[in-house]
């Protein structure tokens, strides 16, 4: 049988399989032998999940094992490098970055590691952090936000820059770097800031760089280093490797906590918690909320399960009838609920904030006539509770023995910024099994969510442990609020005052040829300083035969930890031979020149010439739903006819409220098409993912097939291919 660190090796080697150095042994702590009661007690006060459901610990500890603390300041991937410790058989603890040294010393931990933030280390509020931490003779691993946090601490600077990095980069770091041993020269990861280590403190070197950037540093005689990329997400692609330098041959971890009988963990935590109760399991037609039915069948009886649909009535075509007969071969009997009228002129009370600062509850639109996008979520998410507690009425179920039960994941939580994941991470998008109306339910102690500490592939494994199908387990997220947050609503056009100055300077991007003519112009002068020399051969090759053109609509995005609002750039060509290589590059090129672009997608047809500065009214409606409900069905079914629903990891179709080529027709003719975009996407984490490259990850038939089809819908404008990366753009658009 493999041993722990047999697996380790395997997770963490270089793709350049280099020989490991031997690991040191300088700055080892002795643990405790036993885990004391009060430390148990802290534990379960400090435990990220509610009602005891923690697979973290889900049995009593048999012995001391090495253990980090990760410093939490807001970062939206937490948990992931908690995840990735574990990964690596290695205990975490998930600390406020302001907890006192002292207090982090009382948790025995042979290392520390600093995450990423929403904030500056500049900022006038920016939370605060106990300098004693430094002297606490254990070695310290700083992340993104964390290196800048170091190097201001010894006395360096940072500075916000005159571009940002957001995505997958090439850096080049310095191997005689414990951090980097046994990597090639040349590593792929993934950077997303805005601020950037400026002077370097004294102290410190520097031990990689992308470009001009700096992007590691590590004490000249200390055990301290930071990153600016993030080693815990798979577009880092030996962040592992980088993790486990840092664990083994730093901090001189040895591995011995394994995460076997977390299943089981999970069985006998659920059987404690409800006791001799029953659970109302919430069912939405994922991979997640399934696996979560069965998994407290398992552990509860069949006879102690009642599992509950809602037709919301913003389902996929068909889904609610896949959905019932899926879990009818596992032996659950679902119940249905169909409330699609009442999804549709639902309404909800939202917190907003006065223009001089102050906060008032406000009734909000009906669904039917919202286009926030935050709105939405939350519309949904408390109608879809409030029809639950309903139906719990109808069964006249007594809510004070019945507990709710959804399949909620880590991921959920983090872009929810919720106090059970972080205390300080900025909201990219409400969940609708994370709304205020849930964290209500759970502070009742109504809800279970066996699920919360786990990442999706997690979650894929558990569900064929279970006896899942792979029909089930291998099929594509869907998100609860369904198909309303794959319709970008529009009542009118979202242009500000930049939109016409970000027109221009994007012409002049993809016109760069002739821009380099005026090499004395300050436009030149911008883009040479704030572009490397490849970069700079991109644009030349992509000059007078790409356009680019800024949609007056807007996407969610994730950017430097923070939730990001922001334009979306259609990129075309008369050429009807794309490549897709240049074409991903420069949709990566501009949101770093453009830092109010999150998102750039590819409009297959004739190149779009000409500002685009007007939409068609668009609402969750009976039509409009309808014409995604049937492009989406056209999508998959083309993955599934050439067998390629495994080749991605999910593929969200998107409407936008974008007519094109309204001035083919004179006179011009209003706008009252609507555009689709294919988001296609390739992740493990969900957290960190990049767009399917045609003709590579997703072949060049199924995805023309795909187009042709979705063109023939009547109604529809053009289509159109997501290039972004997360970050800068989210999953969903929404």
């Amino acid at each position: 049988m493999a041993t722990s660190e047999d697996i380790i090796d395997g997770l963490a080697t270089p793709t350049n399989n280099h020989h490991e150095q031997a690991p040191r042994t300088n700055m080892k702590r002795k643990l405790s032998e036993d885990t004391s009661n009060e430390d148990e007690d802290r534990i379960k006060r400090t435990s990220p999940l509610h009602n005891g459901l923690t697979s973290e610990h889900p049995h009593p500890r048999e012995a001391v094992h090495d253990r980090i603390a990760i410093l939490d300041a807001g970062t939206q991937y937490g948990k992931v490098i908690d995840r990735r410790v574990r990964e690596l058989f290695i205990d975490a603890v998930f600390l406020r970055l302001d907890t006192p040294a002292a207090r982090i010393k009382e948790e025995s931990i042979r290392g520390i590691i600093i995450s990423g933030s929403p904030g500056s280390v500049n900022d006038p509020d920016v939370l605060g952090y106990d300098s004693a931490i430094f002297e606490l003779g254990v070695p310290v691993l700083g992340i993104c936000y964390g290196v800048q946090l170091i190097n201001k601490h010894y006395g360096g600077t940072v500075t916000k820059f005159e571009t940002r990095e957001d995505g997958q980069f090439t850096v080049t770091v310095d191997t005689a770097c414990d951090l980097f041993a046994g990597m090639e020269t040349e590593q792929k990861v993934l950077l997303t800031h805005g601020d950037n280590v400026d002077k370097v403190a004294d102290a410190l070197k520097v031990v990689a760089r992308s470009g001009d950037f700096v992007t590691a540093l590590a004490h000249k005689e200390l055990p301290i280093y930071g990153v600016q990329f993030h080693p815990e997400v798979d577009l880092t692609v030996n962040g592992t490797a980088v993790l486990k330098n840092f664990l083994y041959k730093a901090c001189g971890c040895k591995g011995t906590f394994t995460l076997q009988g977390r299943e089981e963990g999970c069985r006998e935590q659920i059987a404690k918690v409800v006791q001799s109760g029953r659970v109302l399991s919430l069912v939405s037609g994922g991979v997640d909320s399934a696996v979560c039915t069965v998994l407290l069948k398992a552990a509860l009886g069949r006879d102690r399960v009642i599992a509950i649909h809602v037709d919301t009535g913003l389902m996929r075509k068909n889904e609610s009838r896949s959905v019932e007969a899926s879990l009818k071969t596992l032996g659950v009997e679902l119940h249905v609920v169909s409330a699609a009228l009442r999804f549709y002129t639902a309404q909800t009370i939202i917190t907003v904030t006065t223009p001089d600062g102050q906060t008032q509850q406000k009734m909000t639109l009906p669904l039917h006539s919202v286009t926030n996008p935050e709105e939405k979520r939350k519309i949904i998410g408390d109608t879809f509770m409030k029809v639950v507690d309903e139906f719990m009425v109808d069964l006249q179920l007594d809510p004070e023995s019945v507990f709710l039960a959804q399949g909620t994941l880590r991921p959920d939580l983090i872009e929810s910024a919720s106090l059970l994941v972080s205390s300080a991470a900025n909201v990219i998008k409400t969940h609708h099994n994370d709304t205020q109306l849930v964290r209500e339910l759970r502070h009742k102690g109504r809800i279970v969510e066996p699920l919360c500490d786990f990442h999706k592939d997690e979650v894929r494994l558990l569900g064929k442990s279970l006896g899942l199908p792979d029909s089930m387990v291998h099929r594509h997220p869907f998100p609860g609020p369904g198909l309303a947050i794959r319709i970008l609503c529009s009542r009118e056009p979202y242009i500000c005052e930049d939109f016409s100055v970000t027109n221009r300077f994007l012409a002049n991007i993809v016109g760069y040829k002739e821009v380099s003519l005026h090499q004395q112009s300050s436009l030149f002068q911008t883009i040479q300083r704030t572009t490397t020399k490849s970069e700079q051969e991109l644009l030349n090759r992509v000059s007078d035969v790409v356009c680019a053109t800024l949609l007056p609509i807007c996407s969610v995005g994730v950017q430097g930890d923070s939730r990001s609002y922001k334009y979306v750039v259609a990129l075309s060509s008369d050429n009807p031979h794309v490549n897709w290589q240049d074409a991903l590059l420069l949709a990566r090129l501009i949101p770093k020149l453009c830092h109010n672009v999150n998102r750039v997608a590819w409009v297959f047809g004739n190149a779009v010439r000409g500002p685009i500065e007007e939409t068609t009214p668009t609402f969750l409606t009976p039509n409009v739903l309808a014409t995604l409900r049937e492009v989406d069905d056209i999508a998959h079914r083309s993955l599934i006819k050439y067998n390629a629903v495994q080749s991605i990891s999910q593929m969200p179709i998107v409407l936008i409220p974008i007519h094109f080529d309204r001035e083919l027709f004179h006179p011009i003719i209003p706008s009252c098409q609507r555009s689709v975009v294919i988001r296609t996407f390739l992740t493990s984490d969900f957290m960190t993912g990049v767009p399917a490259v045609p003709g590579k990850d997703l072949p060049l038939h199924v995805l023309h097939d795909m187009v042709k089809n979705i063109q023939e819908v009547y109604g529809v404008s053009r289509v159109l291919y997501d290039l972004t990366s997360k970050p800068p753009g989210t999953t969903e658009w929404e």
